[in-house]
Parts: structure tokens; sequence; C-alpha cells
């Protein structure tokens, strides 16, 4: 098709589109429709205000409770389809069908959204509902006025070549519908893999987060190749476009490609894993889930820090749990010269082995480390099971050591400053008037 060709076809268009307007049955049948969509607003505002759809398929499962919300939804569609098909019928049997024909039309276009409304409630992004459903609907109106072919020949007239490429409007038209189909039937794929994989026992949980990241990408890829091979584009033709794509993709996202290459890094060695309690510079939390690009580590106080996975493989990060998660909890504290080191250190053993968290199987050991300038100093050292509330546990021990030396009478030191004068009196203060005048 070309330049002339699109000239008569919207010139023949507009003689019937005019030819049409200037009969009377036209606005007849125009005003049919217009009161035909008002009764049916009214009449989907009815039935909404009235059907109660959580109460009336509270038992129902849970694929018809939903078409049931979309079917109530649409009353007001549904109506005004049922109005139209009646009125095409009466204007039928009383008159030629060609005083009728945008009845019709307006009663397929009303059922084809009615359907595909329904078809599309089972998708559950908005967006893709939204982008679907006036793509399908554009298609059954074009097809329904008779105009789908000419349009896809006048879409298929436009191209650009590309080496041995030609890319048409049609073209990229199909492969967008495919390629979003594919990638939808990819997710539900992936979610139902990852649904088996995070349920197996046998599988820890960085081996699971790997297996699902790898699962995800080769199913992206091989919807990508199937889009593409479908539509009839030569992938041996994508070579030299792709490679620059990609050399270009490479020099500018250079820290999203290190980013995504460290994550796998991360999965496979098994140095950090989901549940992990990890130090990284100057945040500290547990690990609630590695991603493509980073990791988010729960600080326990409302904060998670997101942590670019390059960070974890090229910079120090403590691991408190990963090969044990017993932890040794050091606790320091100092005594005046008076007190008894010996009774100091079993005083506070006795304190630590009646900590909660403590082990049983690992006793706790206190020892003298100092002779300070203001007294003696002790590290009192026990083992807990998880690191998690490591500082509420030292706070608990630290408290009953408080406690007990009160009780016992041992003297917790501080520091004392005495100030001597030597050869003056300290200054005292004066009060001089300065006359005015």
């Amino acid at each position: 098709m070309d330049l002339n060709d699109i000239t008569e076809f919207l010139l023949g268009a507009a003689r019937s589109v005019g030819a049409e307007v200037t009969s009377p049955w036209f606005y007849l049948q125009l005003g049919l429709i217009l009161a035909a969509a008002g009764v049916a607003f009214a009449v989907g505002a009815a039935v909404r205000a009235r059907v109660d759809v959580t109460s009336l398929a509270m038992r129902w499962p849970a694929p018809f409770r939903l078409f049931l919300r979309v079917l109530v939804g649409s009353a007001s569609t549904a109506a005004f389809a049922a109005m139209m098909m009646l009125a095409r019928v009466i204007m039928l049997t009383s008159t030629w069908p060609s005083r009728s024909y945008l009845l019709a039309v307006a009663a397929k276009l009303a059922f084809a959204w009615l359907i595909i409304r329904l078809v599309t409630s089972v998708i559950r992004n908005a967006f893709i509902v939204r982008l679907v459903s006036l793509s399908a609907w554009t298609l059954a109106a074009l097809s329904i006025i008779g105009q789908l072919n000419p349009v896809v020949e006048a879409l298929d007239s436009v191209s650009i070549v590309l080496g041995g490429l030609r890319l048409t409007p049609l073209l990229l038209i199909k492969f967008g519908a495919l390629l979003l189909l594919a990638l939808w039937l990819t997710n539900l794929a992936s979610n139902f893999i990852e649904g088996r994989i995070t349920r197996s026992s046998d599988l820890t949980p960085s081996i699971q987060v790997l297996l699902v990241k790898m699962i995800r990408i080769g199913l992206m890829v091989f919807a990508i190749t199937i889009a593409i091979s479908t539509v009839g584009i030569d992938l041996s033709a994508l070579a030299v476009f792709t490679g620059a794509v990609g050399v270009g993709i490479g020099i500018g996202l250079q820290k999203i490609v290190a980013n995504f290459v460290s994550g796998i890094i991360l999965l496979a060695d098994k140095s950090v894993k989901p549940g992990d309690l990890v130090t990284i510079g100057d945040s500290s939390g547990r690990i609630s889930a590695m991603k493509t690009r980073y990791i988010s580590v729960a600080a326990g106080d409302g904060r998670e820090f997101l942590i670019p996975n390059e960070d974890l493989v090229t910079q120090k990060v403590v691991n408190w749990t990963y090969t044990d998660k017993n932890t040794l909890v050091k606790v320091g504290f100092g005594t005046n010269y008076d007190a008894d080191p010996r009774l100091v250190c079993k005083l506070a053993i006795e304190i630590a082995s009646a900590a909660p968290r403590a082990i049983k199987s690992k006793p706790p050991n206190c020892i003298l480390t100092e002779f300070a300038e203001h007294g003696m100093k002790f590290s009192l050292t026990f083992w807990i099971a998880d690191p998690d509330g490591m500082d509420n546990v030292k706070s608990e021990v630290m408290l009953a050591l408080w406690e007990t030396f009160k009780r016992e009478g041992i003297r917790v030191p501080y520091p004392v400053r005495e100030i001597r004068i030597r050869g003056g009196v300290l200054p005292v203060e004066t009060t001089v008037e300065v006359p005015t005048g």
C-alpha cells in the first residue's frame, strides 16, 4: 500500500461517514445509543449498590469470586449491550438492516469490551490489564467496522531496513504483544517453580535464591527468543546490532553488571545467605532478602540497608552466623582495690551462668586484665546461642553485676579530681562601680 492507496482509503472513509451523517436514521440510532447509555449507567449503579459480592460469594473459589466481582463491576456494559441488541432486533423487523448498522456496531463493541474485561480478570497487574484490554478492544473495533485488514496493510507498508532486518510498525506491534504474553506466562511459571523451590527443605536458602534467579533469567531469555522467532525476525540479522548494544551496556552500566555478577558469586559461594546476621562497615542487621543488584539488611529498628552486592565482595564483611550461630559475649567492668578479685570473678561467673540465654555447655569465664590507675579491670565472657539481641543480654548481665556489687559492698571506681592551691588564695568575685554622668 503506497501513499495514493492510503489517500484513496481515507477519502472513501470520509465519503461513507458523510453519507451516514446526512441520513435521518443516523440521528435516530445516535439518540437510541445515548438513551441506552444513560439507562445502562443507572442500572450499573443500582446493581453495584445492591449486590454485596463479598457476602454473596464468600464460599466460592477465588477465580469465581473474581469473575463475579468483574461481572458486577461491568453491569453497565452488559446492560448497554443487551439494550443495543434488543434495539437492533426491533429495527431489523421494522425497516432495512442498513438503517440499524450503528446499533449493531455499538452492541458488538459493548459485547467485545465485556468479554475482554472478563478474560483479563485473571491478570493481577492493573497496568497490564489496561494495556491488554485497550489493545484487544482496538483490534475488535477495527474488525467490527471492517477496517482491520486496511490498517494492517498500512502499518506494514512503512518500513526501516537495518542490514538484513526490515522493521515495520506492524512487526514491532506483533513483537511487543507476543513479548508481553511470553513474559506474563514466564512470570507465572517462575512463580510456580519458586514456590516449589522455597518449600524444599533439602536446599539451603542461598541455593534456593540462586536457583530462582537462574530459572527466572533462563525463562526470560527463552521468552524473548520465542517472541523474536515467532514474528519472523532472523536472529543472525541481530548479531551486529546486539553486539554494539552489548558493548554500550557494558561501558555504561558497569556497576549494574558488577553488582549482578557479584550477586551470583555470593549465592554460589554461600558466604552470606538470607537470615544471616552481618556487619558491613557501619551497617549491622539481619539479611532479609538477596536481590539481583543488592541485599537488604534489616537493622531491627524499622530501617533496612540496601547494600550493593559489589560491596560484599570487595569489602570486609562480618558474618556472625557464617558457620555457627554461637556468639561470645564480652563484658568489661572494673572495681576498686579494696575488693577481692577472686570473689569478683566468682560473682561475675555466677551472674553470667544465670543469664537465660547463656549456653550451659560452655561455662563463662572471668579474668583480671589490668591494674589500672583508678582500680582493677576485669573481662567477663560467656556464650549465647544466637547473636540477635546481644546488646540486650549484655545490659541484663551488667545490671545484675551492679546489683550484686552493691549488695556485697564492692565499689565501682570512678575518677576523682583534687585541686590544691599553693602560694595563693582562690579568686573572690568583686564588683566595681563605674560612675555615670
